[in-house]
Parts: C-alpha cells; sequence; structure tokens
C-alpha cells in the first residue's frame, strides 16, 4: 500500500470484482461493473420471496440457488438452471408490492411479472416470486465487502482463491502481500486501481461470516469445513462468528 502523509493517498489493487443481480444465486465476477454512491449498480437488484412465509429467501437456508447463474443482458434478466432450463425476460413490475422484515429493517419490495417465477418455484420446489428491492435493500451491512488475496491464502487449506472469492461473496477482491493487512484499513480513503479505476472507499469494521462459506460457490452443496477453521483461528462476534474481509462504502 502507498506510504504517503495522507490517507486518501493509498491505493487499492483491485483484481475482480463481483456480485449477483438476484440475492442467493451464483456469485460472478463483473467485469464491467460500475459504481455509485450507493455501490455496484445491479447488486442483489432483484430477490425471491418464499409466497407461504412472505419473507425474502436468503442463501444459507437455499443452497440450491447458487447453481442458478443470473446475468443482466441490457434490460432482460437471464437466469438459467444447472440442467440448462433458462428465462431471459425483462422483469416488468406488476404494481404489487410486499414489506418484507430484512435483517430488522422494512424494505419494499416490487413484485414482478414473467416466467422467472416458475423457473425457480420449480428449481426450490416451492412458490416463490422475483421482486426487485430498492437499493442496499436487501444487502447486510455495508454496501460492499473485500476480501484480500494474502488473508484467502492463509485460510485456503489448498482451494483456489478465486474459489474462495465466490464463497465469500465479496464484492471486491484486493492484492496484498501481508494476510489480514486489510483489517488495520479502519476509517480509511482508498482509490482503486485496476477495474474501477480511480473510485474512491471509505473502509469499514470486519464482516461476520456465516455457514454460507462452507457451500460451493457453483453447486451449494456442502464441500468444506471453512467456518468452523475460521471460527478457531479468527476473532468471532457475539454469536460466535468469526471475521473475515472488511465492510467498505464509495465515498
Amino acid at each position: 500500500m502507498g506510504g504517503g502523509a495522507e490517507v486518501d493517498d493509498d491505493v487499492l489493487d483491485v483484481r475482480a470484482v463481483g456480485f449477483s443481480p438476484i440475492k442467493g444465486t451464483r456469485h460472478l465476477v463483473q467485469p464491467k461493473a460500475r459504481f455509485d454512491a450507493a455501490g455496484p449498480l445491479g447488486d442483489r437488484r432483484f430477490c425471491l420471496v418464499d409466497m407461504r412465509t412472505r419473507r425474502v429467501l436468503r442463501t444459507v437456508q437455499n443452497p440450491s440457488l447458487l447453481a442458478v447463474v443470473a446475468r443482466m443482458q441490457g434490460e432482460a434478466l437471464e437466469t438459467v438452471l444447472p440442467d440448462g432450463s433458462a428465462v431471459t425476460a425483462v422483469p416488468e413490475p406488476t404494481g404489487e408490492t410486499l414489506t418484507c422484515d430484512y435483517w430488522g429493517r422494512a424494505v419494499d419490495l416490487t413484485f414482478t411479472d414473467g416466467d422467472h417465477d416458475e423457473l425457480f418455484s420449480t428449481h426450490l420446489g416451492r412458490p416463490v416470486r422475483l421482486a426487485e428491492a430498492p437499493r442496499g435493500g436487501v444487502v447486510f451491512g455495508q454496501p460492499l465487502t473485500i476480501v484480500a488475496t494474502a488473508s484467502l491464502a492463509e485460510v485456503a487449506g489448498g482451494a483456489a482463491v478465486t474459489d474462495l472469492f465466490h464463497r465469500f461473496r465479496a464484492t471486491l477482491l484486493v492484492d496484498t502481500d501481508e494476510p489480514f493487512v486489510e483489517e488495520t484499513w479502519l476509517g480509511r480513503v482508498m482509490t482503486v486501481r485496476g477495474t474501477v479505476d480511480g473510485l474512491r472507499l471509505r473502509i469499514g469494521g470486519p464482516v461476520p461470516r456465516c455457514a454460507v462459506i462452507d457451500l460451493d460457490p457453483t453447486t451449494g452443496e456442502r464441500t468444506g469445513s471453512l467456518l468452523t477453521t475460521l471460527a478457531a483461528t479468527r476473532a468471532t462476534n457475539r454469536a460466535g462468528e468469526p471475521f473475515f474481509g472488511v465492510y467498505a462504502e464509495v465515498v
């Protein structure tokens, strides 16, 4: 990292940007990502609602969502299941709304019309509907999360760094030489170099992790014990969730 006298002289080398347009579906590298003050455009723009419980689906409770690839093709949302079944259509708002509780916040969702509902209902084996969320509405914590290459290598246990980037479902993968150095950046303003050149970020606190990191990021199958490893070696919050990576926001 840069050693200038001003904190905003520090440079953050970004190797990749990642997110999904539908909360819970496969985390993908987004080489053409654009950002505004609220974070990456299109990140978790949509979510799925269980019509029996009227709750937003979460990855940890619905791991098979990780096997679904979702991409924006212009204004159309393309979704592809593992068996090749696919829908590509513009999710048109129906005018129906639902207020859901999301981690203690009331979030107003707008249902959409199209064949995505049937595709996901078939995949999950129960009725669900696709809904559009307000920016950041179904995002836990701050808009961005960062994981660093040296820290991933430290906990990799032979796994590829890119695989772990997707397991942690981070917004940014940054290059570092020292494991966990990102935990010393709290409060710093840093300028991005690389994929989103010139973006300025304020670094936040550490990110608590849940069992999602033990799931294969392409199938949703439980394939590891990374959470247990981190809990034994890293600081945890009051719920016993180990910290890995840091939050950030655009400035």
